[in-house]
């Protein structure tokens, strides 16, 4: 859980002086909010908590400056079910909740790290990274630790951050309730020195089980869309070799909500 975390978006020069501090507001992306004060995001450099205040965290990146005419701050395009279950009660307002979770790229001699979703998910059957919500003032990369050792019995070694990734969608919870959910990503890239066969710790969770796969394979699993978007970001960016193929379930409009399914779920019957 992450409720009462405060998210501070901060931007950095060449010659690592701040240059722009900056709150991160609900349904907000932070590279978007920095180009619209006219900085433009180079990558991103680290997630830690505040050194007093362990409720706030602070996002820094590597920006330059960008000289054309900033534009407006624009929301994240939000998502909404259709479904009949969905539908809106009068006076009834989502709302609102935001999670920062914590994932890793993790790569071993055995192939790379995949889970599986339980059927506490939105997401029962497909896979993506091992990751999960921070605890209460528990620092991103320590939280990515404990989430992958739970989920799998591997204990790792995070390396450099690899991106940031958030998104926003209207609808139904597990519970029921009728939220507007703004997910915060935050992906890192990891080795695990000794490898075993992955065992599930967090028996009866929202992770059904995990794996070894080698990266060429990934791209065979049921993944879910947003877990595809971001292992392409990854390999983009040089460091994974792995295909990434869209499938039909790319965009917005099938099962948008499966773009954050492992993020929510169900509760125990």
């Amino acid at each position: 859980m992450t409720a009462g975390s405060r998210l501070i978006v901060v931007g950095v020069d060449v010659r690592n002086a701040e240059v722009i501090r900056l709150g991160l507001g609900h349904g907000e992306d932070p590279t978007t909010l920095l180009a619209a004060h006219g900085w433009q995001v180079q990558g991103v450099l680290e997630v830690t908590r505040h050194s007093v205040d362990r409720h706030v965290l602070i996002m820094t990146f590597a920006v330059e400056q960008n000289f054309a005419p900033p534009q407006t701050v624009a929301a994240l395009g939000v998502h909404r079910h259709t479904d009949d279950e969905t539908v809106t009660f009068e006076g009834e307002v989502p709302l609102r909740h935001q999670r920062v979770a914590a994932y890793a790229v993790v790569i071993s001699s055995a192939g790379m790290l995949m889970t599986q979703f339980s059927d506490l998910t939105g997401a029962p059957g497909r896979w993506g990274l091992p990751g999960g919500g921070l605890e209460p003032e528990e620092a991103p990369d320590h939280a990515v630790v404990r989430e992958v050792w739970e989920e799998s019995g591997q204990l790792i070694e995070v390396g450099e951050l690899a991106l940031v990734r958030t998104s926003r969608w209207v609808g139904r919870a597990p519970t029921g309730r009728l939220e507007d959910f703004h997910a915060v990503r935050v992906v890192y890239r990891a080795f695990c020195p000794e490898p075993t066969e992955p065992v599930v710790h967090d028996v009866g969770g929202t992770t059904a089980s995990a794996a070894w796969l080698l990266p060429a394979d990934v791209d065979l699993l049921a993944l879910t869309p947003g877990w595809r978007s971001i292992l392409r970001d990854v390999a983009r960016l040089g460091s994974l070799e792995v295909v990434t193929a869209p499938d039909e379930t790319d965009g917005p409009d099938h099962h948008h909500h499966d773009t954050d399914a492992d993020d929510r779920a169900r509760p125990q019957m």
